[in-house]
Order: C-alpha cells, then sequence, then structure tokens
C-alpha cells in the first residue's frame, strides 16, 4: 500500500507541476523530463527503458538483494506516470511548480521508503558505481542529480535549473518528514541540584515519564544526575515553568524529538 500510494502521488507531482514546467528535480523522472521534452517520447516509457535496464543490472552485478519491493517500484511509477500523463497542469508558474512539486515526489518517496521499498533508479545507479569506485552512496547519488540539474541548464535554461534545484530540495526535506515526523515532541534535558523533587513533580505534576542519565561535570571533573524528559510541544511551556518554581538556576536544554514511539506516544 505504501508503494503503491507513494508511487501515485510521485506520478501526480511529475504530470500536475514538474513536466508541464520542465523542471527536472533530479532522478530519473528528471531524465524523463529532460529526454521527454527533446525526443517527444512519453516520460513513463522513458522511465521504464531507464528502470529496467538498472534493475537488471543491479541484480547482474551487486546480487539478488533488491527483492520484489525494488522490482514492484520499478515497473509501477513509469506506469503510474502514464496512467496520469493526461491530466492538465495545475500552474505554468515554475515557482509554484518547484515548490508542490517537490513536496509531492518527496511525500511520494517518502511513504515509498516507509514501506521498506525503492523506485530503484538513481539508486540503483549509485550502488553500481559506488561497487567499482568505492564512491559514498550519497555522494554518487547528489553526483548524478547534479549533472541532472546541469543538463537541465543546457537543455533548458539556467533559470529552470535553479528552479530544479528548489524541488530537490524541499523532496528531500519533505522525504524526512514523512519518515520521521513533524517534530511534534520535543526531548528536554534538565541538569538541577533538586533531582528528586524535579523527578517527582515530573511525573506525577505533568504525568510523563523521566529518565535519570549519569554525567559528569567538565569543569567540576565530578559525576552527577541529568533528567530526561520527552514532552509534546504543548506541554513544554508547562515543564518549563515546573523547573523554575522548583529549581530557578537548573540548566535546561529543550530539542526536538522527530519521532517518539511507546507509551504516551504514537504506536506504530
Amino acid at each position: 500500500m505504501y508503494l503503491f500510494a507513494g508511487a501515485t502521488l510521485v506520478a501526480l507531482a511529475f504530470n500536475l507541476f514538474l513536466y508541464p514546467n520542465r523542471i527536472a528535480s533530479g532522478g530519473v523522472v528528471g531524465i524523463s523530463t529532460i529526454l521527454g521534452y527533446l525526443t517527444d517520447i512519453e516520460p513513463g516509457y522513458i522511465q521504464w527503458g531507464i528502470n529496467i535496464p538498472l534493475f537488471v543490472a543491479g541484480v547482474a552485478i551487486l546480487g539478488k538483494q533488491f527483492g520484489l519491493k525494488t522490482l514492484v517500484g520499478t515497473v509501477c511509477l513509469p506506469l503510474a506516470v502514464v496512467l496520469t500523463s493526461q491530466l492538465s497542469p495545475v500552474t505554468d508558474n515554475p515557482f509554484l511548480a518547484a515548490l508542490f512539486g517537490g513536496v509531492g515526489v518527496g511525500a511520494g518517496l517518502g511513504l515509498v521508503f516507509r514501506g521498506r521499498a525503492s523506485t530503484g533508479g538513481v539508486d540503483l545507479a549509485a550502488q553500481i558505481v559506488h561497487k567499482f569506485t568505492g564512491l559514498r552512496l550519497g555522494l554518487g547519488i547528489l553526483i548524478i542529480d547534479g549533472l541532472i540539474v546541469i543538463s537541465s541548464a543546457v537543455v533548458f535554461n539556467i533559470e529552470l535549473a535553479l528552479y530544479a534545484l528548489i524541488a530537490l530540495f524541499i523532496t528531500s526535506k519533505t522525504i524526512d518528514v514523512v519518515q520521521m515526523g513533524m517534530g511534534y515532541a520535543k526531548v528536554a534535558f534538565i541538569i538541577s541540584n533538586q533531582q528528586e523533587e524535579l523527578r517527582r513533580a515530573i511525573l506525577h505534576d505533568l504525568d510523563r515519564g523521566v529518565t535519570r542519565l549519569t554525567a559528569t561535570g567538565g569543569y567540576t571533573d565530578r559525576p552527577r544526575e541529568m533528567l530526561m524528559c520527552v514532552v509534546n510541544q504543548m506541554e513544554v511551556t508547562k515543564l518549563k515553568e515546573l523547573v523554575r518554581r522548583i529549581d530557578p538556576s537548573a540548566f535546561v536544554v529543550v530539542t526536538d524529538a522527530n519521532e517518539v514511539l511507546g507509551e504516551g506516544f504514537k504506536v506504530e
């Protein structure tokens, strides 16, 4: 379900926003945008023409590690692009197209990754390059996407390539949001001389769990305890007021927790 829903979202973002505005934001969809305009071939067929040979090469060179989900993703995404190709574009504004196209592609790929699947393409190409050169996978993907954006500057123009970079950035951030959440929870680390009173207050007044961590003072070089507590955004102010009331001199660090699983929070 994640794979099919994700592929559909990517295809809709591609046909409604990116392709009509000639925004080649990396990956096989970016290559198909450039080649589609150069050859008048349906982009979905171009994606099949790239994905399927890459999958076969990946299996031959890297072994049978990709599995059924990668094969399905390799076939499914171009199919969704073909089936939605007759839809009318939503906007002819390239900035809006880059913005919402990037969000759509990122949301779709995030769902695919949550389903522990892959759409193949550039990921497979980067793994093959890594096999022969030792180049890091992340760097390999970055280089390939960079070459695609540079190619769009040559084929189209520099302005559209800059919009492609915007879409690529938004896609990467949206993938993170879909996979890890919106940062709705916060983690608080509390160093205080009133540890026991703070612990009881968090447990009973705030009704949240608290963990004692052993820390060492950097100046004194003495061991001491630090409290860690996870709260939702609405409880942050209440936690700070509670700490301020019990120990105004306490040292508190509050940071984002992208995903929290367990009692009191979401369970998967």
